[in-house]
This record gives C-alpha cells, sequence and structure tokens, in this order.
C-alpha cells in the first residue's frame, strides 16, 4: 500500500511539473473572435483557400480553423459535417464566382461580357483553385457529382440568360456550353500559366466573335 501510494504521488507530482513547465512559443496566429453571421463567411472563405493551396485531403476542421483564426468547435458549430462543409463551401465559391467575374452583366452588351474574369483569377485564385480540385476529386468521389453538376448549372445558367440578352437568335444548349468552356479554360490557363494581357486577348476575341453575331440580322 505505502508503495503504490509513493507511485501515485510521483505520478501526480510529475503531472503538475509538467503543467508548470514553462510553454513553448506557439506559432500559430492569433484566434479571433467571429459573429454568426460574418463567421460563416470566414469560415468558407478560410475552407477555399486551404483546398486551393493543399487540396481536398487536407480539409479538416483543425486546419479551417487555424486558416480563420477560431476554435475548431466554432467550425463543428457552423457545419457538423465535413461534407456539409465542402458542399457549402462549393456553392460560396461558385456564387462568389459568378459575382466577379461579370459573366452575367445583364447589359446585353458584348463589350461587357466577362469583364471581371482576370481580375477574378488574379484577386482570388485559390477560389478557382478549389473549384478545380474538387472537379478532379469526383472522379474519384462520385457522390460528389451530383452537387457539383446541380451548382454548375448555376454557370450554364448565367450563361445562357446573358446570350440569350445579347443575340437575336434562340440560344441553343451547345453554344452556351461552349462559351462558358472558353472562359472556364482561359480561367484554368490564367490559374496555372498567369498570362493576363494573353487572356485579356483571347477574351476580346470572344466578345468580337460575339459582337458580330448580335449584329447579324435576324
Amino acid at each position: 500500500m505505502e508503495s503504490g501510494r509513493r507511485v501515485a504521488e510521483a505520478g501526480g507530482a510529475g503531472r503538475v511539473a509538467g503543467m508548470t513547465e514553462p510553454a513553448e512559443p506557439s506559432e500559430r496566429r492569433p484566434r479571433k473572435r467571429v459573429n454568426y453571421g460574418a463567421g460563416r463567411e470566414a469560415l468558407l472563405d478560410a475552407a477555399v483557400r486551404v483546398v486551393g493551396r493543399a487540396g481536398l485531403r487536407k480539409l479538416t476542421y483543425r486546419a479551417v480553423a487555424e486558416e480563420a483564426g477560431v476554435t475548431h468547435g466554432l467550425v463543428v458549430h457552423h457545419f457538423g459535417s465535413r461534407d456539409a462543409l465542402i458542399e457549402e463551401a462549393l456553392a460560396h465559391a461558385i456564387r462568389s464566382s459568378l459575382r466577379s467575374s461579370a459573366m452575367e452583366p445583364g447589359t446585353g452588351d458584348a463589350a461587357d461580357f466577362a469583364t471581371g474574369l482576370t481580375q477574378m483569377v488574379e484577386s482570388g485564385p485559390d477560389l478557382q483553385a478549389f473549384q478545380y480540385e474538387l472537379l478532379l476529386e469526383s472522379r474519384r468521389r462520385p457522390e460528389l457529382l451530383p452537387h457539383l453538376r446541380e451548382l454548375y448549372e448555376e454557370y450554364f445558367d448565367a450563361a445562357r440568360r446573358e446570350l440569350t440578352q445579347m443575340l437575336p437568335e434562340p440560344v441553343g444548349e451547345g453554344f452556351s456550353r461552349m462559351v462558358f468552356a472558353t472562359l472556364e479554360g482561359l480561367v484554368l490557363h490564367q490559374l496555372v500559366f498567369g498570362e493576363r494581357e494573353v487572356i485579356e486577348d483571347a477574351l476580346n476575341e470572344l466578345r468580337a466573335v460575339l459582337r458580330m453575331l448580335a449584329d447579324r440580322a435576324p
């Protein structure tokens, strides 16, 4: 009994000593308070950055929390599951891209079409890389595909609405998809190679073709 007590006391002393030892300096960024409205969007932005820089496999509650500067419990509270976080981050990325690319300016003028595209890529490369990461991941995880397809319909619909407003003849699905695929390819090119001026030249050529079609008599 006496020896057991001495062992227990020694263990307790070790624990106390461990707790009182000076902690090593932490390199983690200080946590910040985030309110529930702005906080949710800040967490989605953080998730996008994590995936855009390190790939989907690196997306964890802790990685997002560290990127956002909050506790990982806050991430769990907002999203509940990793799949929910991925789905909401994807929707956030696509809608942010639609807002910033000016793919649907609503003017019906070819000169205004996709005027913000190159600036969108330059100012938010992680946002675009995130979407390509999920597209590639859907080949390995087919369960992602229905949600990707549903959200990409927002891109397809936006392109078709703007082209319908711009052109005198009915716009078929094939034509609107071709125009969107051109834009997506240019985004990927700029994301990987840079060359913003080359992309701007290509966009001007696309607008010239659309202007020619818009001016054609019905």
